[in-house]
């Protein structure tokens, strides 16, 4: 494959274990191993319906969608003979495991839970302007928790110091809680190419962690 490739290679793809339930994600790079291989194979949403394809069928539909039908939103790997289209779901054909239940506590999960933005001011920053405020101070019993911590811009941290909102005068724009799936899942959700992750989240009970 060609080294100009290497961003649809490093796109996502969702992983659902063998009774269709998601577990992970993975890169679309993974993801083609594991069809090389033949432990996976492609799940595609066509008209309204499942379609399933191994490495053979799904190159050769990726021909027939190459010369016939382009999508603005697809990711096309180029080979020396073809293109392969990107898959977005894929299905372990021997894993039966269920799901992991928990959304990591780290900075990367919170940050992508309030959405990049200072949850006192309400300007999106980038992570490298953003700090971690602990609601109530640790200096005043305050824990290290989901419910306790959120983004906050230097300004914001420096004006509030080691008081609480209300001492300080200053409001939260939405009370901090612990997500009930990974924030940065969410995150992928908003861009149209990953629409059709949504049929296998929407009446989810798990969370899916992200690699």
């Amino acid at each position: 494959m060609n080294v100009g490739s290497y961003s649809a290679l490093d796109a996502s793809v969702l992983v659902l274990n063998k009774t269709f339930m998601a577990v992970h994600v993975v890169s679309v790079r993974r993801a083609f191993c594991l069809l090389c291989k033949d432990l996976a194979e492609v799940v595609s949403m066509e008209d309204g319906q499942f379609s399933t394809y191994n490495f053979e069928s799904w190159a050769e539909l990726s021909a027939f969608r190459a010369a016939n039908f382009r999508q603005e939103d697809d990711d096309w790997i180029r080979t020396t003979s073809s293109e392969l289209l990107s898959p977005r779901v894929i299905r372990l054909l021997s894993y039966d495991k269920m799901p992991k239940q928990t959304v990591k506590f780290n900075r990367r999960n919170i940050f992508a839970r309030d959405h990049n933005q200072c949850q006192y001011c309400g300007k999106r920053f980038p992570t490298t302007e953003l700090s971690l405020d602990h609601v109530v101070p640790r200096s005043q019993g305050g824990g290290t928790t989901w419910d306790n911590i959120v983004c906050a811009c230097v300004d914001c941290n420096v004006r509030k110091g080691g008081r609480t909102p209300r001492q300080a005068n200053m409001t939260l724009i939405r009370k901090p809680e612990k997500p009930k799936r990974s924030p940065l899942l969410n995150l992928k959700l908003t861009q149209k190419k990953y629409q059709s992750w949504q049929s296998f989240i929407d009446n989810a009970y798990w969370n899916v962690e992200l690699k």
